[in-house]
C-alpha cells in the first residue's frame, strides 16, 4: 500500500531487514508504534497490502486516527473482552491467507522508558491466539536511552529491528514473542554509539558539563566540592599516579566520600584501571586480590591506614596518601581548574592523553564478594560501564536537582557504578557517607540535603526501622535495594513507617551490576474507559523488568536445554553490560559465559506475562533432597513468620544444606536466637511448619545456635562461613 508521499527514512537505522518476508501474509507486532513509525513502516513495506488491526475504542494519536479514516486504508476492529476468539481467529486468518500484512496498532500507553512492549501481556496473548506467522519488531528511540553528555539526538532518531518470523505453536506464543523482543532490544542497544566511549572521557565530559551545577557533599565533615573542582583535583592527582607507577592497575582502599571519588576518577584519567579493594574481607582474600591485580601503588588515607589495621598494608612507599598529596598540588589544581573551564573537552582530553574510545578494554577490576568461595576478579570494560550507566539512568529519570545517597562500599559493584560513575555522567548531586550501617546519621543527611535516591541492601535497610523519624526520609523519591532478596517483612515495615515503597532490583558484579529494577508506576495518560493503556513498572515479589538492551534466556538448571522463559529454570543474560571475563581464568569464564556472549547467572527464576523477572533462588542456595530442589530462601521466609521474626532489625536465621547419606542433602537451621534445648525446639518448629502446609522435605533437620549469622560487608549472607558452621555441627 504505497503512500502518496513516502516518508523519509533519514535518522532511521534498520537491523534485520532480511527477515522481512517478501511474500505471504503475517502479523506485525511492534514494541511501540507512533504515527511516524507507522509511516516509515509503510515505506519499508512498499507495495505490500496492509490491514490494520485496532482495538475497539483504543486511544490513538490524532494523526494516526486520521490516517485510519482514509478511504484507501483497510482496518479491522476487535474487542478482546467481548470478541469471540474463534471469530477473531477466522477474521485474521482470512486476511493472512490473502497474503496481506496485518499491523497491530497499540493504544496510547503509560509505560516505563524504553519498554519491551507497550501492550499488556494478556492482550498480546489474545493477539497471538490464531497462531498466524508473527513478525516481531523492536523500535528503539534514541532519545529514550540518550546520555546527558552526548550530542542531542533528533526527535525521530530511531532503530527498527526486525526479528525472525515466528511460525507454528512452538514459536507463536507469548513467551517466545517476549524472548524475541528482548533479543531484538539487545541488538538495538548494542548499536548505541556511546558504548564505544572511554569511561575516562565520559567522566571528563560529565564533570565539565555538570561542573557548575552539581556537587558532592561528604557527609563525614560536610565538605562540599563542585564537579568542576573534582575534575581539577583528579587531573592533578592523575599526574602523580602516572609518575609513580608503570603498572596497569592501581589499588584504591577508601570508603565512600570525596577522597574515594577523586581517587577513582584520577586513576582513570591517568590511563590506569582502578581496583577498589574490599578492606573488610579476610586477609587471604585481600592478598589474593592484590596479587591477582598486579598492583604496586595504592591510594588511601593516613587515618584509614591507622583505622584498618587488619588490612595487609604494603610498604609505605607503595601508598599514595591522598590527604598528604593534595595540599602539595594547590597551584597545579588551580591551573587545571582554569584550563578545564576554558578548554573544550576534546582538546582537554587530547592534552591529558585520554582516548575517546574504550570499547572492550578493561576499565575496572572488581572482586566478587566471595560469599561462596575465594573472590573472583571480574574484568569490566569501558563498554560495560557506559552501558549500565545508560541502562540504569534511562529508567530512573533523575534531574540535575536530584541527589543520590552514596554509602555502599566502592568495592561493591552497585556502589561503584551507581554512586560513582552514574552521578557524574548523569548530572546528579552525590551525598556520601563512609558506612551504610550508621542509619541515624544517614537519615540526618537525607533530611538535610533533600536526598531523592536511596540505594541500600535489605540488611542495611533494617537499621532505619529503629531510631529514625518518619520525617527524615520525606524527600526520598525512590528507594532501591539489591544484593540480596528483599523480605516482604522488611519492605512492609519500611513502607508502614516511612510511607515509602521499597523497590527491589537485581544484578551481579558480572552484569556491571544492574540487570533489573522495579520502579514507581507511570502516571496514567487517561482513563481506561477512554481506551488508554497503563502498564505497571513494579510487581510485588519480582525484581523488575530487564533494563534496556538486556536479553534473557531460561534453561534447564542442569542440562542447560532451552525452555520457555515463563517456566522456572537457570537464568542467562546477554547484553552490553555483561562482563568481559574473569581475570586470568579462561576456564571459569568459559563455564559461565559462552562464545555467543550468554552469561549463566547461577540463579533460578522465571519471567511473567509483562516481562517481570522473579528470582527463586541461587542454585548454590538450593538443596537437592530426595530428588526435589528445595529453595533455602523460601524456607527462610517461612521460618521468619513461624518464629515471629518479622520485626527483627538484623538477620537472625539462615538455612544451609549439608550432605546426607539417605536423601542426598539435609537442611540445617542456623539461629542467633537464644532458647531452650535445640532438639525440642526444632521438633516444635517442625509441627508448626507442617500445620502451615510446608512439605516435610523442606523442614530443617537440625538446629545450630550461633552468636551471630555471618554477613558480608555488602550485606549478603556469608554462605561459605555458614556452611562451615553447619558442617562442623553435624560432623
Amino acid at each position: 500500500m504505497p503512500q502518496e508521499k513516502p516518508v523519509s527514512l533519514k535518522h532511521l537505522k534498520i537491523l534485520g531487514q532480511e527477515h522481512l518476508p517478501t511474500g505471504g501474509g503475517f502479523l506485525i507486532l511492534a514494541s511501540q508504534l507512533s504515527y511516524t513509525d507507522l509511516q516509515r513502516l509503510e515505506t519499508i513495506l512498499g507495495e505490500r497490502q496492509i490491514v490494520y488491526l485496532v482495538e475497539q475504542g483504543a486511544a490513538l494519536e490524532p494523526s494516526l486516527r486520521t490516517h485510519l479514516e482514509k478511504e484507501s486504508v483497510q482496518a479491522i476492529e476487535f474487542a478482546p473482552h467481548t470478541t469471540d476468539s474463534a471469530s477473531y481467529k477466522n477474521t485474521v486468518l482470512e486476511e493472512i491467507q490473502k497474503d496481506k500484512v496485518l499491523i497491530y496498532l497499540p493504544a496510547l500507553a503509560a509505560v516505563i522508558n524504553a519498554p519491551m512492549s507497550t501492550v499488556p501481556g494478556t492482550k498480546l496473548e489474545f493477539l497471538l491466539k490464531p497462531g498466524m506467522p508473527v513478525l516481531p519488531i523492536y523500535i528503539q528511540r534514541s532519545l529514550e536511552i540518550a546520555l546527558d553528555i552526548e550530542s542531542r539526538y533528533k526527535e525521530d532518531d530511531a532503530i527498527f529491528a526486525f526479528g525472525i518470523l515466528l511460525r507454528g505453536t512452538a514459536e507463536v506464543n507469548l513467551a517466545a514473542y517476549q524472548e524475541s523482543m528482548l533479543a531484538l532490544a539487545e541488538q538495538c542497544f548494542s548499536a548505541h554509539p556511546a558504548l564505544n566511549m572511554h569511561l575516562a572521557y565520559a567522566l571528563l565530559l560529565g564533570l565539565k558539563k555538570h561542573g557548575g551545577k552539581n556537587k558532592i557533599i561528604d557527609g563525614k565533615d560536610d565538605k562540599t566540592l563542585g564537579y568542576d573542582k573534582i575534575l581539577a583535583i583528579a587531573i592533578a592527582l592523575s599526574k602523580v599516579i602516572q609518575s609513580e607507577t608503570k603498572k596497569k592497575r592501581v589499588g584504591v582502599v577508601l570508603p565512600p566520600g570525596v577522597g574515594g571519588l577523586i581517587a577513582n576518577v584520577a586513576v582513570l584519567l591517568a590511563g590506569k584501571v582502578p581496583v577498589n579493594l574490599n578492606f573488610t574481607a579476610g586477609r587471604a582474600s585481600i592478598e589474593h586480590g592484590i596479587k591477582a591485580g598486579d598492583m604496586d601503588r595504592f591510594i588511601t588515607a593516613d587515618i584509614f591506614v591507622r583505622k584498618v589495621q587488619s588490612f595487609p598494608w604494603p610498604p609505605s612507599k607503595q601508598l599514595i596518601l591522598i590527604e598528604r598529596a593534595l595540599p602539595k598540588m594547590k597551584i597545579k589544581i588551580g591551573l587545571w581548574l582554569v584550563l578545564s573551564k576554558i578548554l573544550p573537552a576534546s582538546l582537554l582530553a587530547m592534552i591529558l592523553g585520554i582516548p575517546k574510545k574504550g570499547g572492550h578494554e578493561e576499565a575496572l577490576l572488581l572482586f566478587t564478594s566471595g560469599s561462596s568461595g575465594l573472590p573472583k576478579g571480574v574484568v569490566l570494560s569501558h563498554r560495560n560501564m557506559i552501558a549500565n550507566v545508560i541502562q540504569f539512568g534511562s529508567r530512573l529519570g533523575m534531574t540535575e536537582s536530584d541527589s543520590i545517597l552514596g554509602s555502599l562500599p566502592l568495592f561493591h559493584s552497585f556502589g561503584c557504578t551507581v554512586t560513582l560513575w552514574y552521578p557524574i555522567i548523569g548530572g546528579v548531586n552525590l551525598v556520601t557517607y563512609p558506612s551504610p550501617l550508621e542509619t541515624k546519621k544517614l537519615a540526618e543527611l537525607i533530611e538535610k540535603h533533600r536526598v531523592s535516591l536511596m540505594i541500600a541492601t535489605p540488611t542495611f535497610l533494617r537499621g532505619y526501622l529503629r531510631g529514625v523519624n518518619k520525617e527524615a526520609l520525606t524527600s526520598i523519591k525512590l528507594c532501591v535495594t539489591g544484593a540480596e532478596k528483599l523480605p516482604t517483612t522488611v519492605s512492609d515495615a519500611f513502607e508502614t513507617k516511612f510511607g515509602k515503597r521499597v523497590y527491589e532490583g537485581y544484578g551481579l558484579t558480572e552484569t556491571s551490576p544492574v540487570s533489573n529494577v522495579n520502579l514507581p508506576n507511570p502516571k496514567p495518560l487517561g482513563e481506561e474507559s477512554a481506551g488508554y493503556v497503563w502498564i505497571p513498572s513494579h510487581r510485588q515479589g519480582s525484581v523488575g523488568q530487564m533494563v534496556p538492551g538486556l536479553s534473557v534466556r531460561i534453561t534447564h538448571p542442569e542440562t542447560f536445554e532451552p525452555q520457555s522463559i515463563h517456566s522456572s529454570g537457570m537464568i542467562w543474560f546477554k547484553g552490553a553490560n555483561i562482563f568481559e571475563g574473569y581475570l586470568h581464568d579462561e576456564k571459569r569464564t568459559s563455564e559461565v559465559k559462552n562464545k555467543d556472549g550468554w552469561f549463566r547467572t547461577g540463579d533460578i527464576g522465571r519471567v511473567d506475562m509483562d516481562g517481570f523477572l522473579y528470582i527463586e533462588g541461587r542454585l548454590s542456595r538450593f538443596s537437592k533432597i530426595a530428588g526435589e530442589m528445595v529453595p533455602h530462601e523460601t524456607v527462610e521466609e517461612a521460618l521468619v513468620k513461624a518464629m515471629g521474626l518479622e520485626n527483627e532489625s538484623s538477620r537472625k536465621i539462615a538455612i544451609v544444606g549439608v550432605p546426607d547419606p539417605d536423601k542426598g542433602e539435609a537442611l540445617i537451621l542456623l539461629t542467633a536466637i537464644p532458647g531452650g534445648p535445640e532438639q525440642q525446639e526444632i521438633l516444635d518448629l517442625r509441627y508448626r511448619l507442617l500445620e502451615k502446609g510446608m512439605p516435610p522435605l523442606w523442614i530443617p533437620k537440625k538446629m545450630v545456635r550461633v552468636a551471630d549469622i555471618p554477613i558480608l560487608s555488602s550485606g549478603k549472607l556469608d554462605v561459605q562461613s555458614c556452611e562451615k558452621i553447619a558442617r562442623a555441627a553435624v560432623s
